[in-house]
């Protein structure tokens, strides 16, 4: 048997053996979106739709230098539809590296601190950070979080490939990485739902009612809201796909939350 099809039997079987007791708190029970990168107006023409779910999530912005008069009016916009604007990196860099190479120092003032003067000059703050391509470790996950933010977010993938070849797809719903305990945790992963995570609506449904029945925010992300299939040159989700997740979430009754509220919610 394939080494992929082992994995997900050997998950199956952890779940059906596992405890299954019954939530602290049912009535957290949610789902965490965010979006990353500089796709603001792409973003912006999801309004409608999020506030057709009555939907607030997190958008981590990347090379804030480049930000144009218009781009800080549809963050703004954003904000202003209770959405929260999140810190996505400078560079977009390998973090891990910079802070070998440069030291501490070194990698604040080439990734965090000049971003960040650019919102802050532009009325934003953020109080979470999402690592540029899932690329962190303690040292730096520490750095960060004795910097003022609130919360980091990791990337979790359900599928995985190696020159070419996939190696495995495991359904979200035994990922739990991916589900927020609301233990005040706050370095944290969330689900790619971008085309190339290859994911069904069947399995982020299984993924919602995990989140439900155990009283969990489960944390998703994408990029790019796309219409139709990816070019060679694109990344993204498909904004339809995304609907289908706010509609389960709504007919389950999950709360949305933004990044920086999870970590806030306690006893």
């Amino acid at each position: 048997m394939p080494f992929h099809k082992l994995l997900v039997f050997f998950l199956l079987l952890m779940s059906l053996f596992g405890c299954d007791t019954p939530p602290k708190h049912p009535e957290r029970a949610g789902v965490a979106l965010s979006f990353d990168d500089h796709f603001l107006k792409e973003w912006a023409a999801l309004i409608p739709l999020f506030r057709k779910y009555n939907a607030q999530v997190t958008f981590f912005i990347n090379c804030p230098d480049s930000l144009s008069a218009e781009d800080i009016t549809l963050l703004k916009q954003l904000r202003n539809e209770g959405h929260e604007i999140g810190y996505h990196g400078t560079i977009h860099g390998v973090s891990t590296q910079m802070i070998q190479d440069l030291g501490v120092e070194g990698y604040l003032n080439t990734e965090i601190r000049p971003g960040l003067s650019y919102l802050n000059k532009a009325g934003f703050y953020p109080t979470s950070y999402a690592h540029p391509g899932g690329n962190h470790n303690t040292r730096v996950d520490s750095v960060l979080l004795t910097s003022g933010f609130q919360i980091l977010r990791d990337v979790a993938l359900a599928e995985r490939h190696y020159k070419g070849f996939k190696l495995y797809h495991i359904p979200p719903q035994y990922l739990p990485q991916i589900y927020y305990d609301f233990d005040q945790e706050r370095v944290v992963d969330a689900l790619l739902i971008d085309y190339s995570a290859n994911l069904s609506q069947e399995e982020m449904k299984d993924a919602l009612v995990k989140a439900k029945e155990k009283g969990k925010a489960v944390l998703l992300f994408g990029h790019e809201p796309l219409s139709a299939p990816p070019t060679a040159k694109q990344y993204g989700f498909d904004i339809s796909f995304l609907e289908k997740i706010l509609a389960t979430a709504q007919e389950l009754n999950l709360k949305f939350y933004r990044m920086s509220d999870l970590p806030n919610v306690k006893d």
